[in-house]
């Protein structure tokens, strides 16, 4: 059994600046300034969290529901 990834790269959609973030376990992060351009990001309609909408990896809670740590 794998365990679920809990970082993320997160790429602002405005200027493209890509951080690499722990990803939280327990909740979805609904709120993420950019470092670079500090606008704050928002999960895109349909999406739980920041990390699902502009991460490389969706956040656990995601990975654990489609499968992929089982």
């Amino acid at each position: 059994m794998n365990a679920p990834l809990l970082e993320s790269v997160l790429t602002c959609p405005h200027c493209g600046f890509a951080r690499q973030e722990a990803m939280p376990t327990d909740a979805c992060q609904f709120f993420y300034e950019c470092r670079q351009c500090k606008v704050l990001l928002r999960p895109r309609p349909g999406d739980c969290c920041v990390f699902c909408s502009y991460g490389s990896v969706p956040c656990p809670p995601v990975q654990l529901q489609r499968g992929c740590c089982e």
